[in-house]
């Protein structure tokens, strides 16, 4: 057991520091490329993306549902299952390259898919980006399929820490940009064949380093690899019985973020794919944290109750959950909405610029609170082997999700397209939980639901006046006018700044009403961070 804890510590730590480094990363390339009113770097933003976006499809289908499982099952044969991971790296690797190839012959039709309302000139541009970045889905495969076999094999901790890696290649290689560029690189026609080399070219570098960086730990596996293309009894067959409602759900999520792009294309030369993108970055950092350091815990403590079949402790567990995560989600939001706009300078390049995408973060945050519910109510459900219904109430946000981006792009002025995207799939996303919560209540009957939602209500009412505390801070500043939009640098300090004022007072609130919660909360961050 204190192994495991040492692991989880070990995965979460690494989780934290990918993060934090990821956000440096976008800090500099903003630095070099901008962001708000960048066409550029809405080009970019949109060829980036589309490794990720095809990788996904790949990896929900084949190496989540074939390969991954597979790995664990076999690792305990007399060879370790060499034969049989060898069979399944090659076809792994096949799979991989075949896909690579095809994106990259239909570069330009997959573009314009996504970004209709991108001018002819920036469509070029985001596909010259796309050719350098394409080759990334071979080794975002090769890193998954490296990484879990590392894990299967009890090799913990690399899988978790080479994405620092990438992160770090990618700041020296943009730093580089903008040592030779001057940075602020915005119009499309600014950029040369060596430029777009240069930036796309780094960007896959550091997915290369990425994958690569796992092969020094192989030696701990115990395999020994050998191409093998027998893959008769892989378990090809299976990819609909394994993969089954969980590919469905990837697919919902993949045509919801397709509508959005296409959308939110509209709105380059403002708020666009760029700014969204960032504003999403800044919104999942302390939802990751939380979510890593406190919530798998839990999910881990509710997976062995239900298996078990002790329904009453799944019913503990899942309100208790619920309660401790919103403690701190409902903090981090309301320290996001006090900085905003500080926040947002993070990754522009003025402040005017941030007071107009600042917006944007806003709207997400309306349902930062609402997906840590739905983290706990969601693996409910997969603790019990049931993946239909979250595929159900992903459904319905997925509908919802295109209809809002739909009507945005019909009826918002394209300054407030982004943001009216953003809103959309946040409100999307609250009724999603809504909808999730009630099945689950039919599922396993009452789990505390009302006893958490009133937790919650006094944790808001607690984080108000610690948002106008830390609003209070940011205004005294200046504003936008003010230190804290002078630069990135000062963004970020001034981030720090709101959200430490807003912690004092919310904590300080909670311990003068002595809330239960409190003392629970604390123990948990003690136990990780003793870890």
């Amino acid at each position: 057991m204190a192994s495991l804890g040492r692991s989880s510590a070990l995965i979460a730590a690494g989780t934290l520091v990918s993060r934090v480094t990821g956000l440096i990363r976008t800090v500099v390339l903003v630095a070099a490329i901008g962001s708000f009113a960048s066409p550029a770097a809405d080009a970019f933003a949109t060829a980036n993306q589309l490794p990720n976006n095809i990788y996904t499809v790949i990896s929900t289908g084949i190496l989540t549902a074939v390969i991954v499982p597979q790995i664990v099952r076999v690792s305990t044969r007399s060879d370790g299952g060499r034969e049989f991971i060898s069979k399944l790296f090659t076809l792994g690797t096949v799979v991989l390259l075949a896909a690579t190839a095809i994106a990259m012959v239909a570069a330009p039709v997959i573009v314009w898919l996504y970004v209709p309302e991108f001018t002819p000139e920036q469509q070029a541009l985001a596909v010259a980006f796309a050719y350098w970045c394409l080759p990334q889905v071979l080794f975002y495969g090769l890193y998954a399929l490296v990484g879990e076999t590392l894990n299967a094999k009890g090799v913990f901790g690399p899988f978790a820490w080479a994405p620092v890696v990438n992160n770090v290649v990618s700041v020296a290689g943009f730093a580089v940009i903008i040592a030779l560029t001057g940075g602020d690189l915005t119009a499309v026609d600014a950029w040369t064949p060596g430029m777009i080399a240069l930036l796309a070219g780094t960007a896959t570098l550091g997915i290369v380093a990425q994958a690569l960086v796992l092969f020094a730990f192989w030696r701990g596996t115990g395999l020994h690899l050998r191409p093998d293309f027998r893959w008769r009894g892989v378990g090809l067959g299976d990819i609909g019985r394994l993969a089954g409602w969980t590919f469905l759900m990837m697919l919902v999520g993949q045509l919801a973020g397709f509508i959005q792009s296409r959308v939110v294309s509209g709105a380059s030369g403002d708020a666009g794919v760029a700014v969204m993108q960032n504003a999403w970055l800044v919104f999942m950092l302390p939802y990751s944290v939380i979510v890593m350091a406190i919530g798998t815990p839990y999910f881990t403590q509710l997976s062995t109750h239900a298996h078990a079949g002790r329904d009453d402790e799944v019913r503990s567990d899942v309100g208790r959950a619920i309660r401790t995560l919103g403690l701190f989600v409902v903090i981090a939001t309301a320290a996001l909405v006090a900085a905003a706009v500080p926040a947002t300078r993070v990754f522009t390049n003025a402040a005017t610029d941030a007071a107009a995408a600042a917006p944007v973060l806003l709207a997400f945050l309306v349902c930062l609170v609402p997906l840590a519910v739905l983290f706990v109510v969601q693996r409910t459900f997969y603790a019990y082997g049931d993946t239909r219904t979250p595929f159900l109430f992903t459904l319905f946000q997925g509908v919802l999700v295109v209809a809002s981006a739909l009507l945005a792009g019909a009826f918002l002025p394209r300054e407030q397209l982004t943001a009216g995207v953003a809103l959309g799939q946040a409100v999307a996303s609250t009724l999603q939980v809504v909808l999730a919560a009630w099945l689950l209540r039919r599922r396993i009957g009452s789990y505390e639901l009302g006893r958490s939602l009133w937790a919650l209500a006094r944790f808001a009412l607690a984080a108000v006046p610690a948002a106008l505390a830390g609003w209070g801070v940011y205004v005294w500043s200046g504003g936008v006018d003010g230190w804290m939009a002078a630069d990135r640098l000062m963004g970020a300090l001034g981030t720090a700044l709101v959200g430490t004022v807003a912690l004092v007072v919310y904590v300080a609130l909670l311990a003068v009403f002595r809330a239960p919660e409190l003392a629970v909360a604390a123990g948990s961050l003690r136990r990780f961070l003793g870890r």
